[in-house]
């Protein structure tokens, strides 16, 4: 099989917090070189395919830490093809895949189960979190830290047996762990005293706009001072997942460089772009947990990204059916689709003046990699898998069933109208999206880490 060569020339290159003219030559899976300012002499690349990128804007595939694409035991919700699919229509071109599946990933052999049928069904590159239990500390300590990305602690509700409320289970995950330990943080005493009072007092008539009373800023920092604390303790790398409350930033610190950084802390797209204020329209479609909270968190958050408290962007996608989102509150199960608009969302963050471009690369990009050690990937560097994405800054659409992908069919950004638009995405330096054609032929690869 022939090397496919392809040089994308004249793009507006955003990386590593520079933007410049320039060509990229794709050599196979490989960033073969960069060429700045675009070369005169493109006709000399005789064996390379030519993609005019006509001054569009060029930057490294999204890494999203954490989603969950529901396979195996819940794919009648989404499944490891169609929500990659999703992804790499919206520029990210590796993900990080939670454990509460059916069977959950407690055990090695459920792990690589998973990365099995990725290999056969995603997209995208893979990797896949270790799950913790209160029992299972043997059986993580078996995970790779070379091939795994983390082990997963839900240190609030979850599926199954996936909650891990034994202060000895923890003590000995936080002191053994050999990688880094990403933690859902919300305290399940404080969340089961306001789900009982808000239940007693509005019973049937409870609507959405309870979720963040009832999974309140307090529950979080309780079990995100927690969380610190035990890391503290043990020297453990900890990794916040989706931070919610403006109060939990109090225990981040922004005056140490990321490669440094014993404790990072992540924040989801839906943290930054809606607020409770939204929950009057959106209802249970926007039911998350952590829930969303009110205008000054989500302005505090996006302050504490741009200041590097917090350190990546993520979605926590996880998506549910229609008919699930449209039961009564209490029924309602929590969370949603994100991975095909993370990007244009943070792009119309950028548009509107919140956020620049360079920072959104740095975020969804760059700190992923190396927050994780991702190895050769995060960033546009000769010698690097070629995982790239070209946006049009100036092509808007606007959200509708008929433009999702994602299995569930729905989206918390329906009639949400964008200014920008992915149109092509490299993974493996093969094009598997290119102007709304999705090309099944080219699989993702299992990330590798240089731990």
């Amino acid at each position: 099989m022939n090397t496919v060569k392809y040089i994308i020339h004249n793009a507006l290159i955003i990386n590593e917090r520079k933007r410049f003219k320039g060509d990229i030559l794709i050599n196979g899976e490989i960033i073969e070189k960069i060429v700045t300012p675009p070369s005169t002499g493109i006709s000399a690349y005789t064996d390379y395919k030519v993609i005019d990128a006509g001054g569009k804007v060029l930057i490294p595939g999204v890494i999203d830490d954490q989603v969950h694409f529901r396979e195996p035991g819940l794919e009648y919700k989404a499944d490891i093809h169609t929500e990659s699919k999703a992804a790499i229509a919206g520029g990210v071109t590796s993900f990080m895949e939670m454990p509460n599946t059916k069977p959950p990933a407690v055990t090695i052999d459920e792990l690589e189960r998973k990365y099995e049928l990725a290999s056969k069904k995603s997209l995208a590159n893979y990797s896949f979190y270790m799950g913790t239990t209160n029992d299972n500390i043997e059986e993580m300590l078996k995970a790779n830290p070379e091939n795994v990305c983390g082990i997963k602690v839900f240190m609030g509700s979850s599926t199954g047996n996936l909650l891990v409320d034994s202060d000895e289970a923890l003590n000995n995950i936080f002191a053994k762990a050999q990688m880094i330990v990403a933690v859902h943080c919300e305290d399940d005493a404080i969340i089961n005293k306001n789900y009982n009072h808000y239940k007693e007092k509005y019973g049937d008539k409870a609507t959405a706009q309870l979720h963040p009373l009832i999974r309140s800023g307090e529950a979080c920092y309780s079990s995100s001072s927690k969380a610190v604390a035990l890391a503290k303790k043990h020297g453990t790398r900890l990794h916040l997942l989706h931070l919610s409350s403006a109060a939990e930033l109090n225990l981040l610190q922004n005056d140490i460089p990321l490669e440094k950084k014993k404790i990072t802390a992540e924040v989801c797209i839906h943290h930054l772009w809606f607020n409770d204020e939204d929950y009057n329209k959106k209802g249970n479609l926007i039911k998350w947990n952590p829930a969303i909270k009110s205008r000054n968190d989500m302005t505090e958050l996006r302050n504490a990204l741009k200041n590097g408290k917090l350190d990546v962007v993520a979605t926590d996608h996880a998506p549910h059916t229609i008919d699930e989102k449209q039961k009564p509150y209490f029924d309602a199960p929590s969370g949603g689709p994100m991975v095909q608009h993370s990007l244009v969302s943070m792009l119309q963050l950028v548009k509107n003046g919140v956020f620049t471009l360079e920072e959104t690369v740095e975020k969804m990009c760059h700190n992923p990699a190396t927050l994780f050690k991702i190895s050769k990937r995060g960033f546009i560097r000769e010698g690097y898998y070629a995982d790239l994405v070209l946006v049009d800054l100036n092509d808007e659409f606007t959200v509708s069933k008929e433009n999702i992908l994602y299995k569930c069919g729905w989206s918390p950004m329906e009639g949400v109208h964008f200014n920008s638009k992915v149109v092509m995405t490299f993974v493996n330096g093969n094009i598997v999206y290119n102007n709304g054609f999705v090309n099944e032929n080219h699989k993702g690869k299992r990330l590798i880490f240089d731990r």
